[in-house]
């Protein structure tokens, strides 16, 4: 029981009140506010709060501080394992003022880590009756014993990180439908939706944005899956032709003798199935933006027809000698190496010329890594929809293998791997079997991640968000992430890290 209430707890207790009924930053950093007033509170030298995963019947450190709070987040505790382990499979909390004579402490982690426990607190984290972690107090200061009071305070925090967790929680699903509703109800229907903050594609969205406003030729460079057909897009979205139609023609899933009439149209009896007139791409487009997709797939016979219409803006359809004109903007792409099949004869150089006079090189996925985790949340939400299943996201070892696969597919093969995963992840939270079941061919790759790369990403992305946190504020993001403004500032500039 609580003797007295201090103005100093009282007023601690109102701020964590008003933090949690607010729209508080990130649940990490408050889990870590909360629980670092109950350390200071209660006179704990250390302390942590662990997350319980029932399909595995394990614990995992989300919070850990003290001076080795970061060396225990390595470890993860069985259901039943140690005192945490005690506390969170009977749902019950306990004071150990003689750690060294209780037979549930685990004195290997203690060991491994060079800091010696003495005396603990530990109460459980409750979610309606259920456990869902626990949060413990290690070694009360100046080598005296936690009370029963120090255990009460702690439980109270206890329940105000148990209220955190559910309204963060309640938050990011709120905020995960909205955005999937707003991806549906303000993008255009029948368009992708652009995901991408890296540098690079940042830098090409500057370039649609200048080239939208011409009515010039565009030829999108790049292999296949890294999204040409969503930057042909977006430059049809950001021009005048916008309200106009925007066809797609995938040149190299048409049988060639079928592909002139599909460009250009046909008369009734231009050959034996023609049995009416019909309109051509070109034609449907006109006013708006065709896009030729795998254009190096044309054959040289029509290459000299697209050739006029991009000259002239005329053609014939098939079995007519009637000129039509269109006003239609072509946007074109391909995976092959354009300019060797020029030399090879096999693409003529005068269409090649007046294709590109604008050209966009879409890189690969594995040159723009900052772009993976926000690629790879967005086909979260958007299979988890429709699979109707809900993860709380990718484990430290998925993002780890995302980050330094080399995804040879780009973007197509992220989505068809989230997909899967999705399918059959039985867990919280989509592991790296999951999205690499068979790791056959993998295995080399996947052992030899470039962990530097990784950490990199990982340490940019992680920063910028708690910049953005703190308005750039460097002073402030560096309490935030607890760690001096000096080397704050030397992260900012060896990352490369801007403000958006």
């Amino acid at each position: 029981m609580l003797s007295k209430i201090s103005a100093k707890k009282f007023n601690k207790l109102i701020e964590l009140n008003t933090l949690i009924n607010s729209n508080y930053q990130d649940l990490n950093i408050l889990l870590t506010q909360i629980v670092e007033s109950a350390m200071q509170l209660c006179g704990g030298e250390a302390s942590c709060l662990m997350l319980t995963d029932q399909q595995r019947e394990t614990l995992h450190f989300e919070v850990a501080l003290g001076e080795k709070g970061q060396d225990v987040k390595r470890f993860t505790v069985k259901m039943g394992e140690g005192i945490a382990g005690w506390v969170a499979l009977h749902n019950e909390s306990i004071i150990v003022n003689n750690v060294a004579n209780d037979r549930r402490h685990l004195r290997n982690i203690s060991k491994q880590i060079g800091y010696p426990v003495h005396t603990m607190l530990a109460v459980p984290l409750r979610v309606r009756d259920e456990c869902i972690g626990v949060v413990e107090l290690i070694n009360k200061a100046r080598g005296s014993e936690f009370t029963p009071e120090d255990l009460a305070w702690l439980e109270i925090f206890a329940g105000q990180a148990g209220l955190a967790i559910v309204n963060a929680k309640s938050l990011e699903r709120a905020y995960n439908e909205i955005r999937l509703l707003q991806d549906r109800t303000t993008s255009v229907e029948g368009f992708h939706t652009m995901v991408g903050k890296s540098p690079v594609i940042l830098e090409m969205l500057g370039m649609v944005d200048r080239v939208a406003k011409t009515d010039s030729s565009v030829l999108i460079l790049g292999e296949s899956g890294v999204g040409k057909e969503l930057f042909a897009e977006q430059i049809h979205l950001r021009s005048p032709r916008s309200r106009a139609p925007f066809i797609r023609v995938n040149c190299a899933a048409l049988p060639e003798g079928l592909l002139e009439s599909e460009l250009f149209g046909h008369v009734k009896g231009a050959f034996t199935s023609a049995i009416n007139n019909r309109r051509g791409r070109f034609e449907m487009a006109d006013g708006g933006t065709i896009f030729l997709d795998e254009i190096g797939d044309l054959p040289l016979t029509l290459q000299a027809k697209l050739l006029r219409v991009i000259q002239e803006k005329t053609f014939e359809k098939v079995g007519s000698d009637t000129t039509v004109t269109v006003n239609t903007r072509i946007l074109a792409a391909t995976n092959k190496d354009i300019e060797a099949m020029v030399a090879k004869g096999s693409f003529r150089s005068d269409l090649y010329y007046r294709l590109n006079v604008l050209p966009l090189y879409v890189p690969p996925l594995r040159q723009r890594t900052e772009d993976i985790p926000e690629l790879a949340r967005f086909f979260l939400d958007k299979f988890t929809q429709q699979n109707k299943k809900h993860f709380e996201g990718f484990s430290a070892d998925a993002i780890e293998a995302m980050l330094t696969w080399s995804w040879p597919g780009n973007i197509r093969e992220l989505e068809n791997c989230i997909e899967r995963a999705c399918i059959i992840a039985g867990g919280k939270w989509i592991e790296v079997d999951d999205l690499f079941p068979q790791t056959s061919g993998r295995e080399s790759e996947i052992g030899e991640r470039n962990l530097k790369t990784a950490l990199n990403v990982f340490k940019s992305n992680f920063v910028r968000k708690v910049l953005n946190e703190n308005a750039w504020k460097q002073t402030e993001a560096a309490k935030a992430l607890g760690i001096q403004r000096t080397y704050l500032s030397r992260l900012v500039k060896e990352l490369n890290i801007k403000e958006e």
